[in-house]
């Protein structure tokens, strides 16, 4: 009991169902009760409120519509009119619940980068390896990185091949090779070999370290929206006060007066935003949308451009075969991708496996087992089919074993590598045979949505940590003309805030840790949750829970009809607000009916919300 106590969004919803049965036993004055039943939502609800304005206005002179809704309920107290108090505090901590509720947000995706955070590394000292805590590393140790570990701290490799798994910081979808003379970063992770490295920054000049700093500022640079009806408080208060004051002066009935406070007390004006965004949130979950964050479709509607990672959101993030050639007669194509699905069999890597799998595809059958079989880190693999040596790898395997590569397969090789593909070299025995080109592809949707987000009156740009050939190549396709590719969190972090500075508010699409900074600058993040980390997840403000970008038109469209209602519950309750102010100088309507009639406002507000829940 004491546990569900202090949850104070459990202690407000147990507070508002007492309190609405109190109104409707004094409303229909049920029971004979020694005390007007409404008093249970004068004091649930109302005190609260009373308390919280007269901190606010005390302390920090915080003029809220608060202030106004603790006056129109001490005076209806004063002069015996207990129904209409019970009935503003209850309408209005409906509100603010609803706001409250709406505006929950969650960080935990910074403790997720740091469980990111190396915590060991294995430093070679006189010959001997000795494993220390990762904050103990000092710049120049000698560091060892077996296959699987991740990297502690940024340095240098000084030995040893590998292919290191960079897509916690650049996001790219496929592992880079390294060697001797090669930068690394921390937190990136050692896919195949061992290699030494010397250490260079360490601690919190390290790169994941950096990371978290940026998605820390990020959030706490991320300004929250004010709530509308406090943005007009102070306006609201003083002439709600200043026609309460004249009329009393003019009429001399305290009556008015008091009317006049409540229905000028804003309770149409608290529910019009959170019941708007309610219901558009209700809307987007029927796609597979989860907002997150309250206000972001508030802010969704603002934005003049949205910002796509490319691996993972424009592309589905996982390489495939789109080439193979021969350069050889008594070679087919066919022949080709059969020696190198045989010769990638047993690879780990994830090139390997994409040609295993594109065989597999192409021929419904398994390709046939290597005699012999070595995995040559950072440069290949090296097997035995049919008793013919075969290699498949880079261009520093072929060249390490004094292989000539034709220059008909170099041309096609710079080609593929223009329309940013991967190319595997293959040769049997000394001989050059040909190349198998790998790639990223676009989603199947992704032409289709930048296209109907450029209808919505909103352009796009592409933030990607791919090399310039990649990211112009899928840009192109996709019909995106503003491109920004070799981007380090950091750069899309810079290049958010540039747009922002030209006042031009973005929303970023991304599905990796590296987005994670980008997301929390952005005016709005959207995180792709079906192949999404974690982490970009926890960053962002709304996600795709299908992991479909053809969702995005239609929530840019939603967030701008979701503005359209809230201007539309805002404009009524207010000429509604007007309209009874006038019947209540007049005397027509007393402080009961003046509570219920602008208590109309509320309904239609609601009425007008929950038509987004079937919007398409």
């Amino acid at each position: 009991m004491v546990h569900f106590f202090q949850n104070e969004q459990k202690r407000t919803l147990l507070f508002l169902c007492v309190s609405l049965a109190a109104l409707i036993g004094s409303f229909f004055n049920l029971g004979n009760l020694p005390l007007n039943a409404a008093w249970a939502a004068i004091v649930l609800c109302g005190i609260p409120i009373v308390k919280d304005a007269a901190v606010g206005l005390v302390t920090k002179f915080d003029v809220k519509a608060d202030v106004l809704v603790s006056v129109a309920l001490i005076a209806s107290v004063m002069i015996d009119e207990i129904f209409a108090a019970g009935e503003i505090a209850f309408i209005m901590t409906i509100g603010a619940y609803l706001e409250e509720y709406t505006v929950a947000k969650a960080r935990a995706g910074i403790e997720k980068l740091v469980r990111l955070t190396p915590t060991a590394a294995r430093v070679v000292a006189n010959g001997e390896e000795t494993v220390v805590p990762a904050d103990q590393v000092k710049p120049g140790d000698i560091l060892r990185v077996l296959a699987g570990e991740t990297i502690a701290v940024d340095g240098q490799i000084i030995k040893g091949q590998t292919s290191i798994d960079q897509s916690v910081m650049t996001g790219e979808s496929l592992p880079i090779d390294k060697g001797a003379g090669d930068e690394v970063s921390s937190g990136t992770v050692n896919q195949f070999g061992t290699f030494d490295m010397v250490a260079r920054k360490v601690g919190e000049d390290s790169s994941i370290q950096r990371m978290i700093r940026l998605v820390k500022s990020a959030d706490a640079g991320k300004a929250k929206i004010v709530g509308i009806t406090d943005r007009w408080a102070a306006w609201i208060v003083l002439t709600a006060l200043l026609a309460a004051g004249a009329t009393w002066f003019v009429t001399g009935q305290i009556i008015r007066s008091v009317t006049i406070l409540v229905v000028f007390c804003p309770c149409a004006l608290v529910l019009a935003t959170p019941t708007a965004i309610m219901a558009g949130i209700g809307n987007a979950a029927k796609y597979g949308i989860l907002i997150r964050e309250g206000d972001a479709l508030e802010r969704l509607a603002r934005v003049k451009r949205i910002a796509f990672d490319k691996t993972g959101t424009l592309t589905a993030g996982r390489p495939t075969v789109v080439g193979v050639d021969s350069c050889r007669g008594d070679i087919s194509a066919d022949r080709l991708l059969q020696i190198a699905a045989s010769a990638e069999l047993r690879s780990e890597h994830p090139l390997g496996k994409a040609v295993v799998s594109y065989f597999k595809e192409q021929t419904g059958a398994a390709p046939k087992e290597p005699e012999n079989f070595q995995m040559l880190a950072g440069r290949g693999v090296f097997a035995e089919i049919e008793n013919t040596r075969v290699y498949a790898g880079n261009e520093a395997l072929l060249a390490q074993q004094e292989i000539t590569i034709p220059e008909s397969i170099r041309r096609k090789a710079d080609e593929e590598r223009n329309d940013g593909c991967t190319v595997i070299y293959l040769a049997a025995e000394q001989d050059a045979i040909g190349l198998i080109a790998l790639s990223d592809t676009l989603r199947p949707d992704a032409a289709d949505t930048v296209k109907s987000i450029h209808a919505a009156g909103v352009k796009t740009v592409l933030l990607t940590g791919d090399a310039p050939e990649a990211a112009n190549h899928m840009a192109r396709i996709a019909g995106i003309e503003d491109v920004r590719s070799g981007c380090l969190p950091k750069d899309k972090m810079a290049a958010i805030l540039d747009y922002h500075n030209h006042n031009e508010l973005i929303c970023m699409v991304g599905d990796g840790i590296n987005d994670a900074p980008a997301l929390k600058t952005a005016e709005v993040g959207v995180a792709m949750g079906g192949v999404g980390s974690d982490i970009a997840i926890d960053a962002a403000d709304i996600a795709l829970v299908g992991d479909n970008i053809r969702d995005i038109p239609h929530l840019l469209r939603l967030a701008q009809r979701t503005m359209r209602t809230i201007n539309v519950n805002i404009a009524s309750s207010m000429a509604l607000n007007f309209i009874a102010i006038l019947l209540a100088m007049t005397g027509i309507l007393s402080p009961v009916p003046g509570a219920l009639v602008h208590n109309v406002g509320s309904v239609a507000v609601i009425i007008n919300s929950s038509l987004l829940l079937n919007w398409k």
